[in-house]
């Protein structure tokens, strides 16, 4: 996620130093939360990896977005529903930086700089967010499979400024992700590298076409 002032520096020294936030930290495949309650929290990557995955009344798991470093997540972003339960889970050992939305624009009894910065910088981060919904949508709304893998290499290709770029999923989770059969995503992608517009090198994919 890309903004306008240092993020890293920001949650590394605020969650030192602001009674309103906490940081904790995550093991591999823990559950950092759930999106049961209306709760209003946001949380801040601070790092590793994490996935935002959804469960419908069958059990089938759908993974709605992948998390890195700097991203922003949280209760506020999404309407909750009894009928699908929503958690972030730890792809990768994580720091997360937790606060609640309320409290944004009010100053903590320290009065310390946190939420005048977060609040100057804040229509930022939901612009950032802004974004990475609307690229999760666009891909969502491709009509084959082939379309789906393909935008979602070119925007990893954008987002790495390069041609070859790594997954961040396993095959599993990738096909998770763009809700598709995994066994028929194979498939494409092993007809997208016959035809020679992809190459693939273990997770790491090469754009031929672009």
């Amino acid at each position: 996620m890309s903004s306008h002032f240092d993020i890293e520096t920001f949650t590394n020294d605020f969650s030192c130093n602001c009674k309103n936030v906490q940081k904790k930290s995550f093991r591999k495949n823990q559950t950092i939360t759930t999106y049961i309650q209306k709760r209003n929290q946001i949380c801040i990557i601070m790092s590793g990896e994490a996935d935002l995955v959804r469960y419908d009344l069958n059990g089938d798991k759908s993974i709605i977005e992948h998390y890195t470093k700097n991203d922003i997540f949280g209760e506020a972003f999404y309407i909750i529903s009894t009928n699908n339960e929503f958690s972030v889970e730890a792809k990768k050992n994580c720091e997360i930086l937790f606060f609640n939305y309320d409290n944004i624009y009010h100053k903590c009894k320290n009065n310390c700089k946190f939420h005048q910065t977060l609040s100057q910088n804040f229509s930022t981060l939901i612009l950032n967010k802004i974004m990475d919904l609307n690229s999760r949508l666009e891909i969502l709304t491709k009509r084959t499979i082939r379309e789906k893998l393909c935008g979602y290499f070119n925007i990893l290709s954008t987002r790495n400024l390069s041609k070859t770029f790594s997954l961040p999923f396993s095959l599993t989770d990738l096909a998770d992700f763009l809700s598709v059969d995994r066994s028929a995503m194979m498939r494409e992608i092993k007809c997208l590298k016959d035809e020679g517009f992809i190459r693939k090198n273990g997770n790491k994919i090469t754009l031929l076409y672009k």
